[in-house]
């Protein structure tokens, strides 16, 4: 999706500005002036197209991610009721956060994050929006990449009732994700707008409500404490004090790993790129009317976390893994709703990589061609070079937990909590609401919240490089 510049044409949904705010210093920008009662366009863009509906599945597409596989894990680490606040603090965080970027968004008449970033602290901040969108979404793109090359060999082999990898290169990860790369991804990513993504979006949240069906379906259907497969029957019965402590939830616990729930949580809904594109292509487009879609997607991401995470655990207890499909294969590894479950799970991710491309091609567009108009030949060679970087990285790379550990401890805490505020304080006019007022005060508590969460997540890696401890996390 790139933004497309009319000389002619009114925009809907945007109220003109005080004739006191300066006008903007780049084309994108065309702030109205009060003339007869007759609004003019604020900024120059094509008309949006995309329903509500279709922005919705596209929002909760980007907002769902892989860390939706770990949420069990980190519940297990602590416990149902402080995880439940967790959840819901994080949630309406980003919510607050999804606010901030309207208001900033619809002051200056801009929907796009990185041109937000110029009117706000020139070229640095033009540049360092762009870098940090770059730099999340393709840690974003190699983590759904990863899955597809570790499950995709595994369902193709329990497909061909295969009970070991035979060395094929239709069971080798590496050649399944260029396939799925040059036949899924890349047509998809060359689609020019972002709305049209919407039905392999809802697709892709389809699939993710069969994962969690079959998430609570299977509670009710292994017992606890788990028999591993292929054990004979020959394990040691448990006493009744050791079953209870292996199969009884905990409400509330703390230990070593539940430092680490947070970014966790914090990963799985970060979403703030792809939301002004979205805004973008938003039929009849108002501030109230995005900010409905975001409410609603995270609201509906916020169920499904919940219930993900609560039957995941409730069915594992002390025995839940960090990756929670893992841990049904220890249970029956040719389980065949599991093997479905499995290939929805690939499906989702695989359908998810568009949608997080896109902001990152806008990115580079608004970088390194700030002035020129839409061209398929710059639309369709940025999107190459974007997979094949990302390939190269998923292919070369045997373990990039501790890059994707910076770059999420960095740029997550940046897109939900920094930037946003940043952007709000300074962009919104000081007539309109001074810096003492309550709005600009919660904004700079919130940008403050941002940079302390990022020097403790820097800080926690750092401390596992150090001591070398193996810790489970997430991204999104």
């Amino acid at each position: 999706m790139e933004l497309q510049k009319l000389s002619n044409g009114l925009h809907h949904g945007f109220v003109p500005l005080d004739d006191g705010i300066p006008e903007a210093e780049e084309e994108e920008e065309m702030l109205p002036h009060k003339c007869d009662g007759t609004k003019k366009p604020q900024f120059t863009d094509f008309e949006g197209k995309t329903s509500f509906g279709m922005s919705v599945f596209n929002l909760s597409n980007a907002i769902m991610g892989s860390g939706i596989l770990g949420l069990s894990y980190a519940m297990s680490n602590t416990g149902i009721i402080l995880f439940i606040v967790l959840l819901t603090c994080i949630a309406c965080l980003s919510s607050y956060s999804v606010h901030l970027l309207l208001k900033s968004a619809g002051v200056v008449g801009i929907r796009a994050y990185e041109q937000l970033g110029f009117r706000a602290f020139g070229h640095p901040g033009k540049i360092a929006a762009g870098v940090i969108i770059t730099f999340h979404n393709i840690g974003a793109m190699s983590s759904y990449l990863f899955i597809v090359k570790y499950e995709l060999p595994l369902v193709i082999q329990a497909f061909l009732g295969l009970q070991s990898n035979t060395g094929e290169w239709f069971l080798n990860g590496n050649y399944l994700i260029l396939v799925v790369s040059v036949f899924i991804i890349l047509p998809l990513a060359l689609m020019r707008q972002l709305g049209y993504l919407g039905y392999t979006s809802g697709f892709s949240l389809t699939c993710m409500v069969f994962f969690l069906g079959s998430v609570i379906y299977k509670k009710f259907n292994i017992p606890c404490p788990l028999e591993p497969y292929g054990s004979n029957h020959t394990t040691i019965i448990p006493t009744n004090s050791v079953e209870d402590e292996q199969c009884q939830g905990k409400m509330f616990t703390v230990n070593h790993e539940t430092v680490y729930t947070i970014p966790i949580l914090a990963f799985a809904f970060v979403c703030h790129p792809e939301v002004l594109p979205i805004y973008t292509e938003l039929k009849n487009a108002t501030k109230r009317r995005m900010q409905g879609i975001a409410n609603v997607s995270i609201m509906a991401m916020f169920v499904m976390y919940l219930l993900t995470a609560t039957f995941g655990y409730l069915t594992f207890y002390v025995s839940t893994e960090s990756e929670l499909l893992h841990t049904y294969s220890k249970v029956d590894p040719l389980d065949t709703l599991i093997l479905c479950v499995r290939v929805a799970v690939l499906v989702a991710v695989t359908l998810t990589v568009p949608v997080v491309l896109f902001p990152i091609r806008r990115a580079i567009l608004q970088l390194l061609f700030p002035e020129k108009p839409f061209h398929w030949a710059r639309h369709i060679s940025i999107a190459l070079c974007l997979l094949i970087v990302v390939n190269v990285l998923v292919i070369l790379v045997p373990n990039i937990r501790d890059i994707f550990g910076i770059i999420g401890a960095t740029t997550a805490p940046s897109l939900i909590f920094i930037l946003p505020g940043l952007f709000y304080i300074r962009i919104v006019p000081t007539e309109q609401e001074p810096m003492k007022s309550r709005p600009k005060i919660t904004a700079a508590c919130f940008t403050a919240m941002g940079f302390i969460f990022m020097s403790m997540s820097l800080t926690f890696i750092i401390i596992d490089w150090v001591t070398g401890e193996k810790r489970a996390g997430g991204g999104h």
